[in-house]
């Protein structure tokens, strides 16, 4: 729903964007070119053939762009649209700019209002990369117009661009400052929501005290060091690592607070937890796309995990992540049957399991960064009396 919603507002912004480029071009070259008496178009001299045939491949050019965006609209490719777009117009004026003040004596007083258009309406697709693709494009067409025609007036244009991109990038700031604000905003209340419900499950089962987010910290540590996820992705795998044991709200307090081993129907009733956890988060933004954490994070790299019996390369990658972390503090942690293990005995543990329990490339990164979860797990328990975990993660490590 995320996704479909920013899709929805950059194809709103990149219509509108048509629609102003496409009448401003055409009524203000019109008008400049056809109505305005005091501009010189008819006295071209030997060029006027040339330029004359360019300009309608100019306008051939201009017009066949507008079939192409429809059918890249229409294809979700949104995103590109308006740089072929402004492409195709920095090409097209580029060179009959040059053609026609190439070997003229006219003074030069070409360009087009949608520039203006164009560089003050960046800042609404609130992207960087746009917003400095037009502004070097506008600045380039006529330092390149200039070195050709070598008329020293090109200066006052390039000026005039380069205060309308001040602006754009003030505009483009505010928009920035203004999403960050509100991101930041809603990732402390979704927090805040999520720590809240990890509350509500660790007054349900004490021993779970702490493990969710020592569970997080390991694996956002890990996720991290192998370089494979984006800045913004790490949030969503964040809350999702915190709400890895979310379905057991549904485990019946006596199986959670057994002091004594589980047996095979109750742990039959423990392994319906990622199940139950994945269903209840399916719909929420800003964790859903991580369902995968939830639902396959007791997978195993041999096959004989749950819920699925997934096997190798089969798991999802964020879920073989927090598996590793799931087990690494649940073995570190205190049970009601037995005291929490050794950093030391958790650390064989986790390398015997490689290739079996664990995917292998994971558990020799795991060699490099277990200073980290020592200092991780040290700086969590400290202060704190209990501390929480999986009672079954020990059945299987």
């Amino acid at each position: 729903m995320k996704k479909t919603s920013l899709l929805q507002e950059e194809k709103n912004s990149t219509i509108l964007f048509l629609w102003l480029f496409y009448v401003v071009f055409f009524v203000y070259e019109i008008f400049y070119y056809n109505l305005f008496p005091a501009f010189p178009w008819s006295d071209i001299g030997a060029n006027s053939r040339v330029v004359y045939d360019f300009m309608i491949v100019k306008y051939g050019v201009i017009i066949a762009l507008i079939p192409l965006s429809i059918y890249l609209i229409k294809k979700g490719k949104v995103d590109s649209v308006k740089y072929i777009v402004f492409f195709g117009y920095f090409i097209t004026n580029l060179v009959s700019d040059i053609l026609y003040y190439r070997d003229s004596t006219i003074t030069y007083t070409s360009g087009n209002m949608v520039e203006l258009v164009i560089i003050l309406f960046a800042p609404i697709f609130v992207n960087k990369k746009f917003t400095y693709y037009i502004t070097i494009g506008l600045l380039l067409k006529y330092i390149l117009v200039g070195l050709f025609i070598q008329d020293p007036l090109v200066v006052f244009p390039i000026g005039i661009m380069i205060v309308l991109s001040v602006i754009s990038f003030i505009l483009l700031h505010r928009f920035l400052n203004y999403i960050k604000a509100l991101k930041y905003s809603y990732d402390e209340q979704l927090e805040g929501i999520v720590k809240g419900v990890i509350a509500i499950l660790e007054l349900k089962d004490p021993y779970t005290r702490g493990h969710s987010e020592r569970v997080a910290a390991y694996a956002m540590n890990m996720a991290e060091a192998t370089g494979k996820f984006k800045p913004s992705e790490l949030n969503s795998f964040y809350y999702a690592c915190l709400l890895h044991d979310i379905g057991k709200v549904n485990i019946p307090d006596s199986i959670l607070t057994k002091s004594g081993m589980l047996t095979d129907e109750e742990f039959d009733i423990i392994k319906t937890h990622p199940v139950v956890g994945a269903e209840a988060i399916r719909d929420v933004e800003g964790v859903a796309d991580n369902i995968d954490v939830i639902y396959h994070h007791h997978e195993r790299w041999d096959g004989k995990g749950y819920p699925d019996r997934l096997a190798g390369e089969d798991i999802p990658f964020s879920a073989r992540i927090t598996a590793v972390a799931d087990a690494f503090d649940a073995m570190t942690s205190s049970r009601s049957y037995r005291p929490a293990l050794p950093f030391e005995v958790a650390y064989e543990r986790i390398i015997e399991g490689q290739g079996t329990q664990f995917d292998p490339q994971l558990a020799e990164l795991f060699k490099q960064i277990y200073p980290d979860w020592v200092q991780i797990s040290k700086n969590y328990r400290k202060g704190m009396d209990m501390r929480g975990g999986d009672r079954h993660e020990n059945s299987q490590t």
